[in-house]
């Protein structure tokens, strides 16, 4: 085979390898991307499910005589929170 074949083949072989590198990379960074994108989704659900949970379980808490103890609840009323702690001691 003659010199300048042997050279466009190598060079067409290293330019190829090099070409690999670079696009397993990008891939690679693309799912990393994807990756921590779903983690965090996933973090926010379970923050969301954790809140309505704990929610559920205040409001079931709350007892017969109705007062609610959460102060980001719209019904809360703090003077009738004041009177139960009174009462309770």
């Amino acid at each position: 085979m003659s010199t300048t074949l042997n050279v466009a083949r190598y060079s067409a072989l290293l330019s190829g390898v090099f070409y690999g590198i670079y696009h397993r990379r990008s891939l690679q960074k693309a799912h990393d991307q994807d990756k921590e994108h779903h983690a965090i989704h996933q973090r926010e659900q379970l923050i969301a499910q954790a809140k309505d949970a704990w929610r559920h379980k205040q409001e079931s808490a709350k007892g017969s005589d109705g007062v609610i103890t959460n102060p980001e609840d719209p019904r809360f009323d703090l003077e009738k929170l004041v009177a139960k702690w009174e009462k309770d001691l």
